[in-house]
C-alpha cells in the first residue's frame, strides 16, 4: 500500500510540475490549432451591398423593368373588414382559391393611381395560382390579403368593394 500511495504522489507532483509542455509541439492537443473563422468571398461581397438600397444607375444606363405581376382573380371572397389603424385603415380580405398553393396575394385597385371613382375604391382581389396542384380542403385553399389606405384618400371613399371572380363585397361608410 505504502508502495502505491508513494507513487501516485510522486506521479501526481511530476504531472504538476509539467505544466509547460501545455503549449508545446509534442501535446497532441497543439498539433491542429484552434480554428479561425473567416468570411467567404461571395459573403464579403454581400455584406458590402444592401438589397435594401437600389443600384444606383449612371446618365446611359436603363432603369431596370419592373417585373408585371402574374396574379388572377382569386375565385370567392369569404370575409372582408375595415378596420381603423394610425393613420388611415387597413382593408382586410378572407377569400378562397381553386386549387391549393396560390401565393403572392393582393388588393389591387383598378385604377393606375388608387384614387376612388364617384367616392368608390375598387379593389381586386387577385393571388399567383399554379393550374398543376390538387383542389383539396376549403380551409387548404383560404387566402388573406390586406392594404392600407392613409386618411388622405380615406376622405374621399364613400365605399370600398373588393371583386373575385364570383363575387363582390361591399364596405360603406
Amino acid at each position: 500500500m505504502r508502495i502505491l500511495l508513494s507513487v501516485l504522489v510522486i506521479s501526481s507532483v511530476t504531472l504538476a510540475g509539467c505544466s509547460g509542455w501545455r503549449d508545446s509541439a509534442v501535446n497532441p492537443r497543439n498539433w491542429f490549432g484552434a480554428a479561425e473563422s473567416r468570411p467567404t468571398e461571395q459573403a464579403a461581397a454581400e455584406a458590402e451591398a444592401n438589397p435594401l438600397i437600389p443600384e444606383r444607375t449612371g446618365i446611359l444606363q436603363r432603369k431596370p423593368e419592373e417585373e408585371t405581376y402574374a396574379g388572377t382573380l382569386v375565385d370567392q371572397i369569404t370575409k372582408m373588414s375595415v378596420e381603423p389603424s394610425g393613420g388611415g385603415a387597413i382593408v382586410k380580405v378572407t377569400g378562397r382559391t381553386l386549387r391549393q398553393g396560390a401565393f403572392d396575394v393582393r388588393l389591387v385597385p383598378t385604377t393606375e393611381d388608387a384614387a376612388p371613382v364617384d367616392g368608390q375604391l375598387t379593389l381586386l382581389l387577385k393571388a399567383v395560382q399554379p393550374a398543376d396542384t390538387p383542389q383539396g380542403p376549403p380551409r387548404t385553399r383560404q387566402v388573406h390579403a390586406g392594404r392600407f389606405v392613409s386618411n388622405p384618400d380615406l376622405r374621399d371613399i364613400r365605399t370600398i368593394r373588393v371583386v373575385s371572380a364570383r363575387n363582390v363585397l361591399t364596405s360603406r361608410r
